[in-house]
């Protein structure tokens, strides 16, 4: 079973996010949003498909990445999320809720042997 796919997203905490985008959209020229830029690029094994890599800088005071205490999460792509989740379970891995749907995709967060939060993303076009 595939279980990673690629990075789906990078997301960081700061002090100032608006700052931040500004900075990377002057001097490494981002295309910022509020919600940071995407990346797109194109599938290796199929050119006609297209993938996102989100990056995006969060308050330094977000609880978004709790139960973590780190200042970052990395967001990774993988297919067949529900038998995933079901084999991380079985090997002992914190899951820290539940699997959600959205019309982009599916979405849960688990918790790496040192305590990092990590999204694990289903793309709604890997489906």
């Amino acid at each position: 079973m595939k279980k990673v796919t690629g990075i789906g997203g990078i997301f960081f905490k700061c002090t100032d996010p608006k700052a931040v985008n500004e900075w990377y959209k002057t001097h490494l020229g981002f295309d910022t949003t509020p919600y940071g830029t995407s990346f797109e690029w194109l599938d290796k094994e199929d050119p006609q498909k297209t993938g996102i890599t989100q990056w995006n800088p969060f308050p330094a005071t977000t609880k978004y990445f709790e139960p973590s205490d780190k200042d970052f999460m990395i967001n990774y792509r993988v297919e067949n999320i529900e038998s995933l989740v079901d084999e991380l379970k079985k090997s002992g891995v914190t899951i820290v809720d539940e699997i959600e749907a959205y019309d982009y995709g599916k979405f849960v967060h688990i918790l790496d042997l040192e305590g990092n939060k990590i999204q694990l993303w289903e793309p709604a076009d890997e489906q």
